[in-house]
């Protein structure tokens, strides 16, 4: 993998920085607008939200704080609708997407996923009212959330699936298929709670002996995993941005990368 191949990724027709952030705390304050400038500027490449962050604040809030920033320095923003039973309904979904565009004070949503699945609403049913949102040009691209091979390969034959949202880090593998199977398909694939679990140790202690912290580690594992995997790593901290961001230029080698392993 050449260095710019490390840093970037491929998702729709741009090109982004291999490191996202995640925004299941931000509110709606001065403060939290001016980080997410600050992190716009530093150069990450997606930021992720969902209608249900925060009670709204977290879209809101990203509106606030990207409307007047150039489009060149915007990155992608995500968001997602359709998390609750019930709430993947297409008259459900509809009101969401509505509500999404205003609170995020955009016409067209850069990537939108399905929340989660559920039994009680037909996957093609909840994707089918999506695809209406992206045949009128209010959707760029589509995602799905915590799901497996079948459900992706099933979604799109309503539409295009850009990316998977899974529970995924060192120490949560079970999407291991999942990440092979959209990296073959050309998937961008988005590990969500990516440092919730540090793999039992090893990364704390390769991070000692390496001299950077432990998060970095288990980023550099991920990013390492596949050239489909866009990590959003979540916090309100400019430091730990920073060192979200420099992850992108660790090399760790493959004696470590199999250690983590």
């Amino acid at each position: 993998m050449t260095e710019q191949h490390f840093r970037m990724i491929r998702l729709g027709d741009r090109e982004i920085v291999r490191m996202g952030l995640g925004t299941n705390r931000l509110t709606d304050t001065p403060g939290h607008e001016a980080f997410l400038r600050d992190a716009a500027m530093a150069g990450i490449g997606l930021v992720d939200t969902a209608h249900l962050y925060t009670g709204g604040n977290s879209e809101r809030t990203i509106g606030s704080a990207l409307a007047t920033m150039p489009l060149d320095r915007r990155p992608v923003v995500a968001t997602k609708g359709g998390y609750g039973a019930g709430e993947n309904r297409p008259e459900v979904l509809r009101g969401q997407i509505e509500q999404s565009l205003r609170s995020l004070q955009v016409d067209t949503i850069d990537l939108y996923y399905l929340h989660r699945a559920h039994p009680d609403t037909p996957l093609e049913d909840s994707l089918g009212e999506i695809r209406r949102w992206v045949d009128r040009g209010a959707i760029r691209l589509v995602g799905l959330s915590q799901v497996g091979i079948e459900q992706i390969d099933q979604g799109r034959t309503v539409v295009p699936i850009a990316a998977v949202q899974n529970h995924y880090n060192l120490g949560e593998r079970r999407w291991d298929a999942v990440i092979d199977h959209c990296h073959r398909e050309g998937i961008v694939f988005v590990p969500f709670f990516p440092l919730r679990d540090m793999g039992g140790g090893v990364a704390e202690r390769i991070a000692a002996h390496q001299g950077l912290a432990p998060s970095q580690v288990a980023l550099a594992w991920l990013l390492r995993r596949s050239p489909a995997v866009l990590p959003i790593p979540g916090t309100l901290s400019g430091a730990h941005l920073r060192e979200n961001l420099a992850t992108l230029d660790l090399d760790l080698d493959a004696e470590v990368i199999g250690q983590l392993s």
